[in-house]
């Protein structure tokens, strides 16, 4: 495995806590690395640069050599320094420990200044400056014969003879690398501290910053391992750790309100099958003692008696339809099962069925155009339990009046009304009022109504009758348009 892939699989494979640790010593060990690199070439570009300015700055006469006393070579005018002075003394100014070196005419003699110690080492490039003005020079690293480092300045001239004469003057620079090196190391000491602390700092913070992270995982851990949904941390601050601490108290909520709704819903439905449940059993248990006793039922009791138990059918059919209406999540269903639907006819169709369960009531209806999108069969489940409850609550010879207007559809009845303490849970699944409790129904159909309308975007409301008078007033209002484009 290439060597890139061993540390992603390592880095990986690390926890979330060790690799911001990683993340954070890594970035500070750039950074230090860096600043101290750059401090390093730094300094170095400035001490190079005084030492080059000294030579640059060098003034005065040349020295005058005696030629019969230079030496052909360094070596051998070392040799001779000592007890013959090869350069007179001069004035010319130049930076301390400097060293000069004549070499004079073609055969390369060396000629030293008095009390010489040390020489340079030529380079062959050097008569480059036998060409150049007599203002001009060239500058290069070298080193004497000893060993030492040096930055040399070489310059042409001719001497009275008219004989051509290299002159160079070095500058020492052995100080000047031994403080570099010593710069070196006391930045990467520096440095090598810096990214321990750095480590260190970074381990602190990821534990730090990781605290929520940990709380968070300790609740999703007890909820996974107890199954106890509710439970919350505490959220300070308002950054990302936050955010994330206050949806996951958001969705630990939304999933105890859920769980509360689905429990409440199935023990309201077991409510609600028992009593229907009951009676079929009964029934039954009654047409089966009959027939084994040998005592049969009259026949208009066993017509009465099936008649009940087809009436209880129906009644647990139309339960379990609401139930399965009902089992669908709250959120709005996706676009694509949408379709542009015409509220006016279904409206229509469903005056059409009220009037066959309720023949003694007096419809009034003035519906005009209007388009929606929406599921078509649960919208016209919708509008028929609104009338449903109209029919179910108008009293005989009643008047049940259905208006369709710019999207707003109402169906006013005049029955007993509702109560006004009694309006906030008209819409709960399986409230009933305790006035109508004997009347036929399960309390599911205006929950339909609610979760229909809320998916094709609307509202509906229902209370009191807006002109004074008795009976109850339905209001639902849907997005959309008077053509179906």
């Amino acid at each position: 495995m290439p060597r890139r892939g061993r540390l992603t699989t390592w880095y990986r494979a690390r926890s979330l806590r060790s690799r911001l640790t990683f993340l954070t010593t890594a970035a500070v060990a750039v950074a230090i690395a860096a600043s101290a690199l750059a401090c390093w070439f730094i300094v170095e570009q400035r001490m190079y640069s005084v030492v080059r300015s000294d030579l640059e700055d060098v003034r005065g006469p040349l020295p005058r050599p005696n030629l019969k006393d230079c030496a052909a070579t360094p070596q051998a005018a070392l040799k001779n320094v000592q007890t013959s002075p090869q350069l007179p003394p001069t004035n010319i100014s130049a930076p301390r420990d400097t060293q000069f070196v004549v070499i004079v005419g073609q055969s390369s003699l060396v000629c030293l200044p008095p009390m010489a110690t040390r020489a340079m080492v030529l380079d062959p490039g050097d008569v480059r400056a036998l060409d150049l003005d007599p203002n001009h020079f060239l500058i290069r690293d070298g080193h004497y014969t000893n060993g030492d480092p040096a930055m040399i300045r070489i310059s042409g001239a001719r001497l009275d003879t008219g004989q051509p004469t290299l002159v160079m003057v070095a500058a020492p620079t052995k100080a000047v690398d031994e403080s570099l090196r010593q710069l070196a190391f006391v930045l990467g000491g520096v440095a090598l501290g810096g990214i321990i602390l750095a480590a260190v700092a970074g381990r602190l913070v990821a534990r730090s910053a990781l605290k929520p992270v940990d709380q968070l995982t300790d609740a999703v851990e007890h909820i996974a391992r107890t199954e106890e949904v509710g439970t919350t941390i505490a959220v300070q601050g308002d950054d990302e750790i936050a955010r994330l601490s206050t949806s996951f108290n958001s969705m630990s909520t939304a999933l105890a309100n859920s769980r509360e709704r689905q429990t409440r819903l199935i023990a309201d439905a077991g409510h609600e099958l028992r009593t229907p449940l009951t009676s079929l059993r009964t029934n039954v248990d009654l047409l089966i003692r009959s027939d084994d006793t040998g005592r049969p039922l009259p026949p208009a009791t066993r017509t009465k008696l099936l008649g009940n138990m087809k009436a209880q059918m129906q009644e647990l059919t139309v339960l379990i339809g609401d139930l399965l209406q009902l089992s669908r999540p709250d959120s709005p269903k996706p676009v694509r099962t949408l379709s542009v639907v015409a509220l006016h006819e279904i409206a229509e169709r469903a005056v059409e069925r009220a009037k066959l369960r309720g023949p003694a009531l007096v419809f009034e209806t003035s519906t005009a155009p209007w388009f929606v999108h929406a599921d078509a069969a649960g919208l016209e489940r919708a509008v028929i339990n609104l009338l449903d409850n109209a029919v179910k609550y108008s009293p005989p010879g009643g008047t049940i009046a259905v208006r369709l207007d710019g999207g707003v559809l109402t169906v006013r009845d005049h029955g007993p009304g509702i109560p006004q303490d009694e309006l906030p849970y008209v819409f709960d699944r399986f409230w009933r009022s305790p006035s109508s409790r004997q009347l036929p129904g399960s309390g599911l159909g205006l929950s339909i109504v609610a979760q229909t309308v809320r998916e094709a975007g609307g509202e509906v409301s229902l209370g009191p009758a807006q002109d004074g008078g008795p009976g109850a007033l339905a209001t639902v209002r849907l997005p959309g348009g008077p053509s179906p484009e």
